[in-house]
């Protein structure tokens, strides 16, 4: 099996303590009593208005949930995560444990967001994985704070609906309401996608010159030559 699969930019954090699916429950996007160790799910912590301020792929450990997250991000995710602990008995350890991909093969689950993204699995480090941001952008999915910002961009905008990123069932957490009213009237006037790297301009989010590409936050009236991938044109299809 290929051993170059190590995601190295990703950190693992370990949540247990009091019934930490509960806790994690009232905060993030995904339907935690929803997880299976084969059924992960991409989530995000959000402002109260909404916006995302960390995203992040949810695993399950037996009572423990492991947080599959931005290795930059990790402690600010633990210290954020940490403010709604209150007088609860939750532990936060950011672990050894390494993400790792595979664009195919065996091992591991399809990735939460899009199969077509490959396989994600957690275990020992081992060499670095090559190809996962050409691979993700390839597919229009954009992650990670550098993309999609820090209390910048409204979930639905980073298309977490499309890419399972958020449930609409659950019940309240940190930025539902906005979240919740902007699904129920279909109004995601705003996207993130990825284009043709051009002059940047106030949308751009990321540049990647080695990949020719950028990360734009435009107006779904106006993408322009935005890569639309077959998830996105099927949303777009719909609200028009």
């Amino acid at each position: 099996m290929d051993q170059t699969t190590t995601l190295a930019d990703r950190r693992v954090i370990r949540v247990s303590g009091e019934d930490p699916r509960g806790f994690l429950q009232g905060l993030v996007t995904a339907d935690t009593a929803a997880l299976t160790p084969t059924t992960p799910a991409w989530s995000a912590l959000l402002s109260p208005q909404g916006k995302a301020l960390f995203d992040f792929i949810l695993w399950v450990e037996g009572d423990a949930v492991l947080i599959d997250a931005e290795g930059a991000q990790a402690d600010a995710l633990v210290r954020r995560l940490s403010m709604y602990r209150l007088r609860r008995s939750i532990d936060f350890v950011v672990t050894d444990i390494a993400v790792h991909w595979s664009p195919t093969g065996d091992a591991g689950v399809p990735d939460p967001r899009l199969a077509a993204l490959g396989n994600r699995w957690l275990g020992p480090a081992s060499a670095p994985a090559t190809g996962w941001p050409a691979h993700c952008l390839s597919l229009g999915v954009t992650e990670g704070v550098g993309e999609l910002g820090n209390g910048e961009t409204l979930w639905l905008e980073c298309n977490a609906g499309e890419l399972n990123g958020v449930s609409y069932t659950k019940g309240c957490y940190v930025g539902q309401e906005n979240t919740a009213r902007m699904h129920h009237r279909s109004k995601v006037n705003r996207r993130l996608v990825v284009a043709p790297l051009g002059e940047p301009t106030d949308r751009t989010r990321a540049v990647y010159a080695e990949l020719g590409l950028m990360i734009e936050h435009r107006r779904v009236d106006a993408l322009g030559n935005a890569l639309i991938p077959d998830w996105l044109a099927a949303a777009l299809a719909v609200a028009e």
